[in-house]
């Protein structure tokens, strides 16, 4: 049974019959792993606490028939803050289940390990007044690399640059100008500042973010585009950002 290293975020835990657990990895390279870590859940297991979401670890895998088996395992990043605090967690279990959402097996994206844990970075780093601009700056950036940059600087219907707020399509994936408001019934309204601010968390590092983080109200205002612009895009319920809005709202 060949073995092999790995370098991967934690994302989540299921258990696995009486004393195992299934862990969702996403690997350096942006794929997702899975694999069984046999007795994880037995008092004194040799893994200890060190296989745990938010985690950044070092393994050691077999290669199993259907998953793959951990046999080592070494902490990088704990991010144990992350855990310690409710409202940092449920801002970092939205990036997990985002990244559990948009990862693939075989599918490499090398960007978003380096976005994931930047984010938890800043996230365990940063003052609770900052982790909503946060989660917003992760969102709008992980649906870009996942092939859905949202147009915030042109229209996204005839892409004139007159678009100093207004209206944003979720069908034409961006803001439109004055011009093509009509062009969408369902559009969502984008304030001026909304537009302005969202281009900046789009292009800005998590830790520039950290310390220049929006006004409250356009946070706000950009988290609500972005939750719906993710709704629209991914099949899938996330319920961590649910219930992550429901804490912050």
């Amino acid at each position: 049974m060949p073995t092999y290293p790995l370098t991967a975020l934690v994302l989540r835990k299921t258990k696995l019959g009486e004393t195992d657990t299934i862990l969702t990895l996403m690997a350096t390279d942006g794929t997702q792993v899975r694999a069984v870590a046999k007795g994880l859940r037995k008092p004194g297991s040799r893994f200890g606490a060190r296989l745990e979401p938010f985690s950044v670890v070092d393994l050691l895998l077999h290669t199993g028939r259907s998953l793959e088996v951990v046999t080592e395992a070494r902490t990088v990043a704990p991010h144990a803050g992350l855990r310690e605090d409710l409202d940092r967690t449920a801002a970092a279990a939205v990036v997990v289940d985002v990244l559990e959402k948009i990862s693939l097996e075989g599918q490499p994206e090398p960007r978003l390990f380096g976005l994931a844990t930047a984010t938890l970075d800043a996230l365990e780093g940063g003052t609770l007044e900052v982790s909503r601009a946060l989660v917003v700056a992760f969102l709008v950036k992980a649906m870009a690399m996942h092939g859905y940059r949202p147009e915030l600087e042109s229209c996204a219907a005839c892409a004139c640059e007159q678009v100093a707020g207004g209206a944003f399509s979720l069908v034409h994936g961006g803001a439109l100008c004055p011009s093509c408001g009509d062009l969408d019934p369902s559009a969502l309204r984008l304030p001026e500042a909304a537009r302005s601010w969202l281009a900046y968390l789009l292009g800005s590092t998590m830790a520039r973010v950290a310390a220049e983080p929006p006004p409250a109200a356009a946070t706000d205002d950009c988290f609500t585009l972005m939750r719906s612009f993710i709704a629209y895009h991914l099949p899938a319920r996330l319920k961590a950002l649910d219930y992550y809005a429901g804490l912050t709202s």
